[in-house]
């Protein structure tokens, strides 16, 4: 049951320049739809806040694993822990953003020998869920959310109501022969790529309706950014809802695509970088993308990736934007330049 709250509506994300950010690199009329879920978008969203004064990130809303799973489980509600990441990737780097941003990560921790309730659960997880039970509405309560966090962006799902992802996954038998099997779970599916490969992705429902606010946002987009992320976990599915595919067809704003540091996943087990680009075009033959970057080490053909991209479109900006910490990590600042290095060059 919803009930109301009193006093001002959450206030519109602040102009003013970003926190501690050199004069010149932050652009408070930029505006910018970031597509994707989990660890990559947050990567983008990092990076997009020391440049972008207008930051709407769309989410995808098919996990059902750790205490997303369960929440899903037990309650109707989209699945909370992808937002959650939105929304921290969005706090400002100051003691207000930083707490509450760990505060949203916060897991719980339950004694042993206990019915453990709340073991594991993200807080922020529970917050998001509150908010949508008081409220009623999905994009009201995430308002409300990003209100509180002082967060720098809006955070959208890309449907208002709970996806299940499945795929088709190949893989050899001991016999040498060729083995299908259906695989249902963004979790489950996001591990069966391992000595195998994903051939075929859905979403359940096919006719599930995109986020209004969302298409609205890709709309009005001075660029739209989609990835890095699980290629066909996070990625992908943002081409799946025929609304919101049409609507990256046709929005005016340019498109960029960013690559994942690297192609060995669980996911994308055998496919190499061009491989990733080819997915994209069968998935959405009409999309057209302005610029595709990615971190050269991890494209081992470099004239096939650059014939793919052209393909959909686009221009190849080859930019250093890992960490260099030795794991595959996109480095927000470095990041942040190649997104000024190719919103400049339109």
């Amino acid at each position: 049951m919803s009930s109301h709250f009193t006093g001002q509506l959450p206030l519109a994300p602040s102009s003013l320049p970003a926190p501690g950010q050199p004069a010149g690199t932050y652009d408070p009329t930029l505006r910018v739809a970031a597509l994707g879920g989990g660890h990559g978008l947050s990567a983008t969203l990092r990076a997009l806040r020391l440049i972008a004064g207008e930051i709407t990130a769309v989410v995808t809303v098919a996990d059902d694993g750790g205490s997303s799973g369960r929440i899903r489980e037990e309650m109707d509600v989209l699945p909370p822990g992808d937002l959650r990441m939105a929304l921290a990737a969005l706090c400002d780097d100051t003691d207000w953003g930083r707490t509450w941003r760990d505060v949203m990560q916060h897991r719980f921790t339950s004694k042993e020998g206990t019915g453990a309730t709340l073991d594991n659960h993200a807080l922020g997880n529970l917050l998001i869920v509150a908010l949508w039970e008081l409220l009623g509405d999905p994009v009201g309560g995430l308002r409300w959310a990003g209100a509180l966090l002082g967060a720098r962006g809006q955070v959208l799902p890309m449907s208002t109501v709970p996806l299940t992802i499945s795929g088709t996954v190949l893989s050899e038998s001991e016999g040498g022969e060729l083995v299908r099997r259906t695989v249902t779970g963004q979790s489950r599916l996001a591990a069966a790529g391992k000595n195998s490969r994903v051939a075929h992705i859905r979403v359940d429902p096919e006719d599930a309706p995109a986020c209004v606010e969302s298409l609205e946002a890709i709309e009005l987009s001075d660029w739209v950014v989609l990835g890095p992320g699980s290629w066909y976990t996070s990625v992908l599915p943002h081409l799946l809802l025929p609304e919101q595919r049409e609507a990256l067809v046709r929005t005016p704003a340019r498109k960029a695509l960013v690559m994942n540091l690297t192609t060995d996943t669980s996911e994308t087990s055998g496919m190499n970088a061009t491989d990733h680009l080819e997915v994209i075009h069968h998935y959405a033959p009409d999309l057209r993308l302005d610029c595709v970057i990615a971190d050269q080490r991890a494209v081992q053909d470099v004239r096939g990736f650059e014939e793919a991209a052209a393909r959909l479109g686009a221009d190849v900006l080859f930019s250093k934007v890992g960490a260099g910490s030795g794991t595959p990590v996109h480095d927000p600042l470095r990041l942040a330049l190649a997104f000024q290095e190719a919103f400049k060059g339109y």
